[in-house]
């Protein structure tokens, strides 16, 4: 057997850990996870889409343990999932079980558990889930798929999404997955399907986190493998937020899977504090045309976390427009990967498409791989990226310093100053709000600061 295709301890360890599922109509989606994640190679450094992201912190500590009923109160998970002034409705999971005291979002109808779910769910959760891996590459599995199929071999429940045709959710939907600190690391599979018919409405908040939702070093030594698979109809709207701020011992693999219909409209916001391993696929779909699909995130790694962003943006068909941009702040001896694709196909004609990754590094050891690319096989299409990596302006600084602001408050302003725009242009302005003085900590560490002085750079 080749080197490649050795298995690795930790594929070992997550197959000794599968269980049967206890889902009988889940049992073919199953089998084929589980064959798959135990055929697929390990990446390794000479994988190209893990060239620059170590995975040794999953090889050295699999973490495959069930995951450990938590101990916490009522009051601190509440403290941990909560957005103040954030006006919606909230499903709670905490290490992968749902805390029914603060989730509401089960009294509805539009939201529901597969386990829960009605024939009639069940037969639409069967027709999408794991339908979209495989778009993007033809032949052999992609290596960065490996854990789609872990996922999909231990799935035994997620969370069913559907808005109707022509409806709407009254208020935003938040799905917040919070991981306490154990005596041995363990795994999270979690698991979202949101199917949005035609001419429907929804914002999505994806809100994964520590239990006390700080991101400081010691505490939550878990693994999370969390996939999302959302299909927004024709003349439909989605806004969706992913959100992460886990502990610096966690390791966090997440993908994002989005199939646009006609005219369809889908709006991304994603934010990474970091930690030992974060790592982010973001596929989109455009499948007909007319679709529109903005994109934006942020990373902001301190010490010797590891953030990795991979996007692809798929343009299939003609008259299709994105724009994606992604701004990073590089601290310490921290790491960040960014790698984003724009693949126009050849009947994709009319396709407006632009791509932007800017970095900035605040120390003379922290460290960015940028690699955005372009690949055209239509002639009649408008397409731009772009890439830049800077460090803080010595005389900006100096500037503000000689204003009477301290030192530690100008790399807070020149820093905001950098990733403004983007948190601007977010549609809830509570979770703006509710971010800024999560961030102002992490460009000023301990120090306090007003939030009034952020909020207006």
């Amino acid at each position: 057997m080749s080197e490649t295709h050795t298995m690795s301890n930790f594929q070992q360890a997550q197959l000794n850990a599968l269980a049967e599922s206890t889902q009988s109509w889940l049992g073919d989606l199953n089998s084929a996870g589980r064959e798959a994640f135990e055929q697929a190679p390990w990446p390794t450094r000479k994988t190209e889409a893990f060239k620059y992201c170590s995975l040794r912190t999953l090889t050295d500590d699999p973490r495959a343990a069930t995951a450990p009923a938590t101990t916490a109160s009522t009051d601190a998970i509440r403290a941990a999932a909560d957005i103040p002034h954030f006006d919606g409705y909230q499903l709670v999971l905490v290490n992968g079980q749902v805390n029914t005291e603060l989730s509401d979002a089960l009294a509805l109808e539009q939201v529901t558990l597969l386990s829960q779910a009605s024939t009639e769910q069940q037969a639409l959760a069967k027709e999408y889930l794991g339908k979209s891996l495989g778009k993007t590459v033809a032949g052999d599995l992609d290596p960065s798929h490996l854990f789609n199929q872990l996922n999909n071999a231990s799935l035994q429940d997620a969370v069913l999404v559907e808005i109707k045709r022509n409806s709407r959710l009254d208020k935003p939907l938040q799905l917040c997955y919070l991981n306490t600190e154990a005596d041995a690391g363990f795994t999270v599979n979690g698991r979202v399907l949101v199917v949005l018919e035609t001419g429907a409405e929804l914002e999505l908040v994806e809100h994964y986190a520590s239990l006390d939702g700080t991101n400081d070093n010691s505490g939550d030594n878990s693994f999370t493998n969390a996939m999302t698979e959302v299909v927004v109809g024709d003349n439909a709207r989605l806004i969706h937020y992913r959100l992460q701020l886990m502990h610096n011992d966690a390791a966090h693999i997440g993908s994002v899977w989005v199939n646009l219909k006609r005219d369809a409209n889908y709006q991304a916001f994603h934010l990474a504090l970091g930690s030992q391993l974060t790592r982010n696929d973001i596929v989109v779909h455009h499948s007909v045309g007319g679709s529109h699909s903005d994109i934006n995130g942020v990373y902001v790694p301190l010490g010797k976390q590891l953030v990795d962003f991979h996007t692809c943006i798929e343009h299939a068909v003609a008259h299709c427009t994105s724009n994606e941009i992604f701004r990073g702040i590089i601290n310490d001896q921290a790491k960040a990967v960014f790698n984003g694709r724009i693949h126009i196909h050849k009947d994709a004609q009319k396709t407006l498409a632009e791509l932007s990754n800017k970095n900035l590094l605040l120390t003379n050891k922290a460290e960015i791989n940028t690699k955005p690319e372009l690949e055209i096989y239509a002639d009649d299409v408008k397409c731009a990226h772009g890439a830049t990596v800077a460090q803080l302006d010595d005389k900006a600084r100096f500037y503000l310093q000689s204003r009477g602001i301290s030192e530690d408050e100008a790399q807070v302003m020149l820093s905001f100053g950098f990733i403004n725009e983007l948190l601007d242009a977010m549609p809830d302005k509570a979770i703006g709000h509710w971010l800024r003085p999560i961030l102002a900590k992490r460009f000023g560490r301990e120090q306090s600061f007003d939030e009034d002085l952020v909020e207006t750079v």
